[in-house]
């Protein structure tokens, strides 16, 4: 293992701990003007979020309807339910969906559910997804911001694991800590990305962090902070 993943696997509890989990539950906050964009503003919402912490599935429950969106990458598919449990949409091969789509293009909700399914389970689930079989994880230059330096981790993943794109770069203070990632997401006309971590909160041995905030990514990287398109924040993280 590299070393540096060693260090923040390590620093966010230690693939010991991570092993015995199970399922990590959250209340999270969508905002921004992204989803409105996407021509999904109500997905600008409070969730119950529960992520599977050893493959790649995910249930969303929105806490004013009740939809329930589930995301399931074995199967391949993506199901909307009504909250008195009616079938509204379902979506197999959920990427494939996306092709030739761009910047502008509007989504469906099963679209939409499929790209905030697998981003958020990503993100619950890192970095010990960075072991997992098939995962390539080596230590790059860092980056500098605010006076601060970040070591730099890229990192490739598989095809039978979705995410924005295949190579994407996360960035660690000197504690370990993830700071920030880069990514351009291919669903969304690969716009590059900056999206920032903070707000960690150690859960039951295991470190979360509970606020991020996602900018686009400018040609010399550095954010534009003139707006904030996506805005997570998490609340009542349990892990069991």
């Amino acid at each position: 293992m590299d070393a540096l993943l060693a260090h923040v696997v390590e620093r966010h509890g230690g693939l010991d701990r991570w092993n015995t989990a199970s399922t990590l539950t959250a209340r999270v906050t969508y905002d921004g003007p992204f989803w409105e964009f996407k021509g999904r503003p109500d997905f600008a919402s409070t969730e119950l979020v529960e992520a599977d912490l050893h493959r790649q599935q995910v249930r969303h429950v929105d806490q004013g309807s009740g939809q329930v969106v589930e995301y399931d990458r074995e199967a391949d598919r993506v199901t909307v339910t009504a909250a008195n449990g009616t079938l509204t949409e379902e979506l197999d091969h959920p990427r494939a969906s996306f092709d030739g789509y761009t910047l502008e293009s509007q989504w469906s909700i099963a679209q939409a559910g499929y790209f905030r399914a697998y981003a958020t389970w990503h993100y619950l689930v890192e970095p010990v997804l960075f072991t997992w079989p098939g995962v390539e994880a080596h230590e790059v230059e860092p980056w500098t911001e605010n006076g601060e330096v970040w070591r730099g981790l890229s990192v490739t993943f598989p095809e039978n694991v979705d995410t924005h794109n295949e190579t994407q770069l996360y960035y660690f203070d000197d504690s370990g800590l993830l700071r920030r990632m880069d990514y351009q997401p291919a669903v969304n006309g690969y716009s590059p990305t900056a999206h920032y971590v903070s707000g960690h909160t150690r859960v039951d041995g295991l470190v979360v962090p509970t606020r991020r905030r996602i900018h686009i990514r400018q040609e010399d990287r550095t954010p534009d902070l003139s707006w904030t398109p996506i805005t997570l924040d998490l609340a009542d993280v349990h892990i069991r």
